[in-house]
């Protein structure tokens, strides 16, 4: 009898426990962050340093991939469904990634971030004027792209408003610190060695804002165009009248032409690629936003014979 007493007080206490929702389970449900996806590796690392541990960030392109010419794959497809919210820079610069974003399904509010930088317009040929996608070459435009993630940040997930917002600050106080030393930086160029020949058109920002005329391109502002043998000829030609000490080329394109460029015109190639559409891998020299820039300007102000000194941030 004592024995059926016992089962008869374990039965409700058993059917209890398996009721009852795993503290674990519902604690993990309920911190789970929001997935954010950026299109550009730039994008990516700002957003990154403003969202920090409270968002799970997902970049499509990897550190050195061209974001013109970018093929989307499968599983960026099912990233962009998933996501709570899409940053992309917008103007054209990844159109074959915004493509497949306006034509998959998912929830998320898709915010092109470069698009807050009032466009440089460039000729195409033939009459045609686009947009330069390329804003992030002006570190001034660098932090308003830094509000703008963090406003959509705070959009996303008002309760992380505070951390959003000290991160952000931190971010600007350092762009600011940074922009004002690529300008000291530029001015020990010479005046008349002061001029940028590239292998495409990625640094017009970067030329207004730092006074360095760009002087000749091999290609326009997408690098999937071909140049021909006129335009090399052309561009040859210009370096020669020009007399630039060095040219340069760029971590996301072949250099094999810039290079033939550069021999025919018989001025050197600067030893280091500049990053222009995309970071460099980890553990690179340029392998932030900030880094990447500072790499860029002690690259053309040592080959255009300037007087490099050290960011110290």
């Amino acid at each position: 009898m004592k024995k059926n007493i016992f089962i008869s007080f374990l039965i409700p206490l058993f059917l209890l426990s398996c009721t009852q929702t795993n503290p674990n389970t519902a604690t993990s449900e309920s911190e789970k962050k929001a997935l954010v996806v950026a299109t550009s590796t730039i994008i990516a690392d700002l957003a990154e340093e403003i969202g920090g541990d409270e968002i799970e960030l997902k970049g499509i392109l990897q550190p050195g991939s061209d974001p013109h010419t970018y093929e989307p794959v499968p599983t960026d497809s099912r990233f962009l469904e998933e996501a709570n919210l899409i940053l992309y820079n917008g103007y054209n610069l990844e159109p074959g990634i915004i493509k497949m974003m306006n034509s998959v399904g998912g929830k998320a509010r898709k915010v092109p971030i470069g698009e807050v930088v009032k466009p440089l317009q460039l000729d195409k040929g033939k009459g045609e004027i686009v947009p330069d996608p390329h804003v992030w070459g002006d570190v001034k435009n660098a932090i308003a792209m830094t509000k703008a993630i963090r406003d959509e940040l705070v959009k996303l997930s008002p309760e992380d408003k505070d951390k959003f917002t000290e991160n952000a600050n931190k971010l600007t106080n350092e762009l600011q610190k940074l922009d004002s030393w690529i300008i000291q930086e530029i001015q020990t160029i010479p005046p008349e060695k002061r001029k940028l020949v590239t292998t495409h058109d990625a640094f017009q920002y970067y030329g207004r804002a730092y006074n360095i005329a760009i002087a000749g391109t091999l290609i326009g502002i997408s690098t999937e165009e071909q140049p021909s043998a006129q335009t090399v000829k052309n561009l040859v030609d210009a370096i020669k009248k020009i007399g630039v000490p060095a040219i340069f080329a760029e971590t996301t394109i072949n250099p094999a032409l810039i290079t033939t460029v550069a021999e025919e015109a018989g001025v050197k190639l600067a030893p280091r690629q500049l990053f222009s559409d995309s970071i460099g891998a980890k553990g690179s020299q340029g392998d932030t936003y900030m880094k990447m820039m500072e790499a860029n300007t002690q690259t053309i102000v040592e080959a255009l014979g300037g007087k490099y000194t050290k960011y110290k941030n």
